[in-house]
């Protein structure tokens, strides 16, 4: 077998690419090589180890998750036919289920839609269906609609030569995993984070899971604060030397606190992790790891010709977390003064347009491995004291 498709089946991804009830799939086998060529540059920009593999597989190998075809590992987002392609729907919020009836137009059993969804997209063309659930706001995407784009770059602020990564100050605003294991990742390096939560809409992955909430947030300083009465916030972000957020583009910038409206310090990165990115239509399109792979087009394939299944765990979420990392690291290495976009649909396009790897028989498949745990991650709001006293110190050096 293909060295390549034997790391694949070794790292436990393979376990989490086909259909359930067949054998594994390794034709996308090339994505884990190039990924650990992105967890090599990360280790010689920032000094730790990142295992590629581990990043990948590690939150089914603590949740027990498996390969199911065309349902996500996690359960929440399905491959669906519509007349003249294929796209994938995420239904993970109570909202986006409370929705499904507007988009069908008609009464549907809200406890299982699915089969009421396949069959009204089944006589849709596929960009009529996605024009209608991002109309109401579902996370859908189309098979591979999205070409590859690098991060967008624009000047924001003077630059500032970088030092040390153990100076740095971290604003972690983001949620669920994409942009909090780039702050983990920056974390591992020596950086202060601090996980910015709002007390009443906290990171939904507290609620899940807890060994994956600790593996991306354990050594973060946790902060709670309204983001409805931001004075507090935006003292914190112009202390910031990285502030990563995952909002819809325009979330922050009306409450006030965007990257245009907060006084930087010479060499801030601003990093915004989108789904499909922050200009035109697509910035108002919802997007997860699941859904976004898809619009990526990085899918699996059924071996007997059916169709596409999903690749590996929401994989636009690790990979967008490498990638952002990097974009970071080689920012602060120009000396900063940037806003970088990085969108989950356009990394996983990139990692869609490597070759595929055919293996004429697969080998021994291994289970994902799960991370080691070696601390818990804070409560909610369990740093306010220590980060507001940190905030105050950088005032008043600033002066």
């Amino acid at each position: 077998m293909d060295a390549m498709a034997q790391d694949w089946s070794a790292s436990g991804l393979a376990a989490l690419t086909g259909m359930p009830d067949g054998p594994p799939d390794v034709s996308r086998a090339a994505v884990l090589s190039r990924a650990r060529a992105v967890g090599s540059e990360l280790s010689g920009l920032f000094g730790i180890t990142v295992d590629a593999a581990e990043l990948l597989a590690g939150r089914a190998a603590l949740s027990g998750l498996r390969r199911q075809g065309r349902i996500s590992t996690g359960g929440a987002t399905r491959l669906i036919a519509a007349r003249d392609g294929w796209f994938a729907l995420t239904l993970a919020r109570p909202d986006d289920v409370d929705a499904v009836p507007a988009m069908l137009e008609s009464e549907v059993a809200i406890d299982y839609p699915w089969p009421a969804i396949a069959t009204w997209a089944g006589g849709r063309q596929v960009g009529d269906v996605a024009e209608r659930a991002r109309l109401l706001g579902l996370p859908v995407g189309v098979l591979g609609e999205t070409a590859a784009a690098a991060p967008v770059v624009r000047r924001c602020g003077g630059r500032n030569p970088f030092h040390d990564n153990a100076g740095l100050l971290v604003v972690d605003l983001s949620s669920m995993w994409a942009g909090p294991l780039c702050g983990q990742l920056l974390a591992r390096a020596g950086a202060t984070v601090v996980k910015v939560e709002s007390p009443t809409r906290p990171d939904g992955t507290r609620h899940g899971e807890r060994r994956f909430f600790d593996w991306m947030n354990a050594g973060k300083l946790c902060y709670a604060t309204d983001f409805g009465r931001p004075d507090d916030l935006r003292q914190l972000l112009s202390a910031a030397d990285v502030v990563i957020e995952s909002s819809r583009p325009d979330a922050l910038v009306h409450r006030g606190v965007g990257p245009a409206d907060i006084p930087a310090r010479d060499g801030r990165v601003w990093l915004r992790i989108t789904g499909h990115g922050a200009d035109g239509e697509r910035a108002h399109w919802v997007g997860f790891g699941d859904d976004a792979a898809v619009s990526g087009g990085l899918v699996g394939s059924d071996p007997a010709g059916d169709g596409p299944v999903f690749c590996g765990d929401a994989i636009a979420d690790p990979l967008t977390g490498m990638h952002a990392a990097l974009a970071v690291g080689e920012s602060l290495h120009r000396g900063g003064g940037e806003v970088i976009e990085v969108a989950l649909a356009s990394v996983a396009a990139e990692y869609a347009a490597l070759p595929l790897v055919s293996a004429e028989s697969v080998g021994p498949v291994a289970e994902p491995a799960g991370p080691v745990l070696l601390s818990q991650a804070g409560e909610l709001g369990a740093d306010n004291a220590t980060v507001q006293h940190m905030v105050r110190e950088r005032a008043t050096a600033a002066c």
